[in-house]
């Protein structure tokens, strides 16, 4: 598949590339700085910026699917309205360029731990995590409105890390998974197989979906 993918330099963004490109896809990451990234086979990588709709619509044009990590400058004091008004951007330039498949990186606060009540509004929740994952949790909201694309997002469990691929894990829908112990996590490389087989063989289409061990 032809791939285009925004925010490949970061933690999710770098293990989705890797993903990609060693399972033979042809993948455009789109970056503020092309340097960061090294040549590989199958890349190609060219300077953009996510809140530029017009600029990033011709980058767009002629992929199968846009997979979007992008999640901002963390600890901005304008970080909710700068990250909105870039999927916002992201959203606008997909449609501009007639690609019909978004998948976007998602994040666990907006996961329900009971029928109406979102992890991110407990009151054990991380402060110093809760704008982020409220600007996140309004991102979906906003999704869920929109029946031009065919979406998906993806939220990881409560703890992301860097960790290893093993290929064993469970999907779910907007409840938060745990484990037998109450734990909620994930690897950053067992994230990116989720969301790489979601590009692959759509299952969760104008949906978000789930993945924790």
């Amino acid at each position: 598949m032809k791939l285009a993918l925004i925010g490949a330099t970061g933690m999710v963004g770098s293990r989705l590339l890797a993903e990609a490109l060693n399972r033979g896809h042809q993948v455009t990451a789109i970056v503020r700085d092309p340097g960061k990234l090294s040549a590989r086979s199958g890349l190609r990588v060219v300077k953009g910026e996510a809140t530029d709709a017009a600029g990033l619509a011709p980058q767009l044009k002629g992929h199968e699917a846009v997979v979007c990590a992008y999640n901002g400058e963390r600890g901005s004091p304008t970080y909710r309205e700068s990250v909105l008004a870039a999927y916002e951007a992201i959203v606008s330039a997909t449609k501009r360029a007639d690609v019909k498949r978004l998948v976007v990186v998602g994040g666990a606060g907006s996961l329900e731990v009971a029928p109406g009540k979102r992890l991110v509004d407990t009151p054990d929740f991380p402060a110093a995590h809760k704008t982020e994952s409220q600007t996140f949790t309004t991102l979906l909201d906003t999704l869920r409105n929109e029946n031009a694309l065919d979406w998906t997002l993806l939220s990881p469990a409560a703890y992301l890390f860097p960790g290893e691929r093993t290929g064993h894990f469970r999907l779910g829908g907007d409840r938060l998974l745990v484990d037998a112990k109450g734990d909620s996590k994930v690897s950053v490389e067992d994230f990116a197989i989720a969301l790489i087989d979601e590009v692959e063989n759509p299952k969760h289409v104008r949906r978000r979906f789930t993945v924790a061990y």
